[in-house]
């Protein structure tokens, strides 16, 4: 667990200034039902404080709400997406609606981001600085994500944590690796690089498809870079469990490619690290604790981190073993939905393959 790439040691970056950054960006936001939230996030776009040409476009995604009339008044470029075709999810159909319109404004890079992410003023400078100090293709934020119910507190950090288990960011970074990944609320694209993999149709039925572009990137020679930021963050409310287990359930049989063995695999392989340690605590044989309670304290530094990161109390960081246990049975109830047509449900779309 700790081999690999010491991904529970990421921390937050810092700020770092870079000179004459003018390069032209094209902010696409695709939104569906987002009225409570796009005001702040296009407001958030319009205060960067950054030097070049920026064009901020929203792509309503056939929303049943004012999300369009409440982007306009916020001060973005509003463009409606055509129905959607066969083969296609909603987002990145809206996505490549929006990377259609904005080829006209020639831009260098794209900043794909999601309608909920409030970003601090200093969040183009830091992207474009580092894709052009660092010669890189995508370069992504993990933003800060919302953690004040009691369900996010217990849940989310954990979230953060095995994401980063599952793509370490210095093995994305690596041009060693072939581990390639991104966080869909905040990624900067080379607009060249994105015609190079053949845009956004090249991953145009994927449901993961932050990873999925990141790793379509890589694949064509790109290089990629994934970071963790305190400062640009969710204000996407989960308050509580059942919307959280949602969440999770949409796309985690999605992750495993709808395997049923590497669902099997999961399920063992989450057993043996997260669960079975505590559960040792109650052999009779003493070594069998011992290694149990070794295990469970290996498990809690690590995480104990992230914990930290989303102002939480060391104290919940002993609680993994149960926090692994409920995305253990979102996980199985994603395969299940699956299998009864019913996968990858969002705003009212069966999104998931059969």
């Amino acid at each position: 667990m700790c081999a690999r790439g010491a991904f529970w040691l990421t921390r937050p970056e810092r700020p770092t200034t870079f000179q004459h950054l003018r390069k032209r960006i094209a902010i696409i936001i695709p939104a569906r039902d987002e009225e409570p939230v796009i005001a702040k996030a296009v407001a958030s776009l319009r205060a960067q404080d950054y030097e070049g040409d920026v064009h901020i476009l929203v792509v309503d995604d056939h929303s049943s709400d004012a999300t369009s009339d409440t982007a306009s008044r916020a001060g973005a470029i509003v463009r409606q997406a055509a129905p959607l075709p066969s083969g296609w999810s909603g987002k990145l159909w809206a996505l490549s609606e929006g990377v259609h319109h904005a080829e006209q404004f020639q831009p260098d890079y794209i900043l794909l981001t999601d309608a909920d992410i409030v970003h601090a003023p200093g969040t183009l400078h830091e992207l474009v600085g580092r894709a052009e100090t660092e010669n890189l293709d995508l370069v992504s934020f993990m933003v800060k994500l919302r953690c004040q119910s009691l369900a996010e507190r217990t849940l989310i950090p954990a979230f953060v944590y095995f994401f980063f288990q599952l793509y370490p960011p210095r093995w994305i970074a690596s041009r060693r690796h072939r581990t390639a990944g991104a966080a869909g609320g905040c990624m900067l694209i080379r607009a060249s690089a994105l015609r190079r993999m053949g845009g956004i149709a090249a991953i145009r039925n994927e449901l993961i498809d932050d990873c999925a572009l990141a790793r379509r990137v890589k694949a064509h020679g790109g290089y990629v870079w994934l970071g963790l930021t305190d400062s640009t963050h969710s204000i996407r409310e989960y308050g509580t469990f059942g919307e959280i287990h949602r969440m999770i359930s949409r796309t985690a049989f999605t992750q495993l490619h709808y395997s049923t063995l590497l669902l099997l695999g999961t399920i063992v392989g989450i057993s043996a690290v997260y669960l079975a340690p505590p559960l040792l605590l109650l052999s009779g044989d003493s070594f069998v604790r011992v290694c149990g309670l070794a295990a469970w304290i290996l498990m809690t530094i690590t995480y104990a981190p992230i914990v930290r990161f989303y102002g939480q109390s060391l104290s919940w960081a002993p609680l993994l073993p149960a926090v692994a246990l409920f995305y253990l049975v979102a996980t199985i109830d994603s395969a299940v939905l699956h299998w009864m047509g019913r996968g990858g449900q969002w705003k009212g779309r069966v999104q998931s393959k059969r």
